[in-house]
């Protein structure tokens, strides 16, 4: 893709990565000889060297290990999306992983909403609270993973959380 910088090029070994986010689905690597699960997909283990390691599907859940807002980014297609939430997530899984932390789409269209009402122009959209450990979720954007903030479960009327 000639002039975007934020999706990398495709080579044989990543094909099966790119195919399955395409789809829907986050994939992670284990190593068969020590059991551990890594990303970014490499074709050995990086804990104990072994090439013993194949493609597994990941749960798509996550927590917010640490994030940065960036106001400011003058390549294609970031300049649009600024503000945007830059992190680095902890997989249920294990590995860590760098990537995009996007707000819930009824979320979006509120925070768009405020954000016209009080003369924001905001193209990109940053969750307005997020705190390390938070819990994420997977989704999709142009066949790239990006996180989203999992919203706490309703609790009943008259019951104590926790």
């Amino acid at each position: 893709m000639a002039g975007r910088f934020d999706v990398p090029e495709t080579d044989p070994f990543t094909r099966a990565y790119w195919s399955a986010a395409a789809e829907g689905r986050l994939l992670i690597r284990r190593c068969r000889a020590c059991g551990r699960a890594h990303h970014y997909p490499r074709e050995f283990c990086p804990h104990c060297w072994s090439e013993d390691v194949t493609w597994e599907t990941a749960s798509g859940r996550a927590t917010l290990y640490t994030w940065s807002v960036v106001h400011r980014n003058d390549l294609p297609p970031f300049t649009d999306r600024t503000p945007y939430v830059a992190a680095v997530v902890d997989l249920a899984e294990g590995p860590r992983m760098t990537t995009e932390i996007v707000r819930a789409e009824a979320e979006a269209e509120a925070g768009a909403e405020a954000d016209a009402e009080a003369g924001a122009d905001r193209a990109g959209g940053a969750p307005p609270e997020l705190s390390a450990g938070a819990a994420l979720e997977v989704v999709f954007r142009e066949g790239v993973p990006v996180f989203r903030v999992v919203s706490p479960p309703a609790t009943e009327p008259g019951r104590r959380q926790g």
